[in-house]
Parts: structure tokens; C-alpha cells; sequence
């Protein structure tokens, strides 16, 4: 089977199940955001040479999968979805990040005294990249449940809260690298 399909040249696409849409539906530009989300992060982690930042941002991109495919599932196939074992973005997933950045937050020296620009070292670049791409993702998400009843809440919280993440793992990675100064350049 190839991936030339042709059938997006005239500006459709499909979602789980088949239902067609326009490129240009809120559904679509939101999960494809997230798409590049995923992106934008497994360029991050193909840099980092800090395990505890990779391994984090790999649990990350993994559960960014669930969380497309509910993205790219129409309300009324959502049912199905779940019937045929496919996990819903959910609160433990939240959660889970969550733990994360508290615990980093015990470092009270990962929070710069002046506002951070990025590019102190490559990763923290990275993942200030992936941080403002998830922010776009969250807008584009929250576009799309103005229109939708029975949204999964948890898909919004989960967004907000990955955008944290990268935040501090970004200053932990500059840290990691002995680069303090954030936007400072290397010597």
C-alpha cells in the first residue's frame, strides 16, 4: 500500500472511521497541531543527551498518540472508539505530568530571576519550541470544544499542563548543561 492515497488533493481528509472533513475544520487543524506537538518534541528528545529529560519527553509523545487519535475520532464514532479498546485522554494522564513538574519545582534555581529567552543550549531551545507548538495546539482545542458538546475536558487540562513541562524541563536541561543563563550565548 502506498501513501500516495490522492485523496486529500482536493482539500479533504479523513478521521478514524472514515468521515471525510475539510483540512481547514477545527477538528483537523487541532489534532494537527498536536501532530506537530509530537514533532516538535522527538526533535527535543533526538538531542538530548540527559535521560531523565529524553525518557520524560518519550512518555510524553506517547500519550500525545492517545490523545490524537480521540482528537481525530468524530463525537458520534467516540463510542466505537472505546469498544474497540482504544484509550480516552484521562485524568491520570494529567496527573501524571503534573507529578512531574512538582517535583522539578523543588528546585527553586530552575526559575530564572528575568524572563527566559530562549536558546541557551540546544534541547532548552527545543523544548521552549515544542512549549509555544503545544500552546497553539491548546488554542486550536479549545476553538474546537466551543462547538462540541461532550468534550473530554481532560484533553485541554492535559495541553495546558504538557506546556509546563516543557517549560521546566527546558531550564532543567540548561541546568543539566551547566548553562544557567537562559538565552545567554555560548561561549
Amino acid at each position: 500500500m502506498s501513501i500516495v492515497t490522492k485523496t486529500g488533493d482536493k482539500g479533504e481528509t479523513s478521521l478514524m472511521y472514515g468521515r471525510r472533513l475539510s483540512k481547514a475544520n477545527p477538528r483537523v487543524d487541532a489534532y494537527g497541531c498536536v501532530d506537530e506537538l509530537n514533532a516538535a518534541l522527538g526533535f527535543a528528545r533526538s538531542i538530548c543527551s540527559e535521560k531523565f529529560v529524553s525518557e520524560r519527553i518519550f512518555a510524553v509523545q506517547k500519550e500525545l498518540i492517545i490523545l490524537m487519535g480521540e482528537l481525530a475520532t468524530a463525537p458520534q464514532d467516540r463510542q466505537r472508539y472505546v469498544k474497540e479498546g482504544f484509550q480516552l485522554t484521562s485524568g491520570e494522564m494529567v496527573d501524571r505530568v503534573t507529578a512531574i513538574i512538582v517535583d522539578l519545582e523543588k528546585d527553586k534555581s530552575l526559575y530564572p530571576k528575568d524572563w527566559v529567552i530562549p536558546g541557551a543550549v540546544p534541547v532548552s531551545a527545543a523544548l521552549d519550541f515544542a512549549r509555544t507548538t503545544c500552546r497553539r495546539a491548546e488554542r486550536r482545542v479549545a476553538m474546537l470544544i466551543v462547538d462540541e458538546k461532550d468534550f473530554n475536558p481532560e484533553i485541554l487540562r492535559y495541553l495546558n499542563r504538557l506546556s509546563d513541562l516543557c517549560w521546566i524541563l527546558a531550564r532543567y536541561a540548561e541546568k543539566s548543561s551547566g548553562n544557567r543563563k537562559s538565552g545567554t550565548p555560548n561561549a
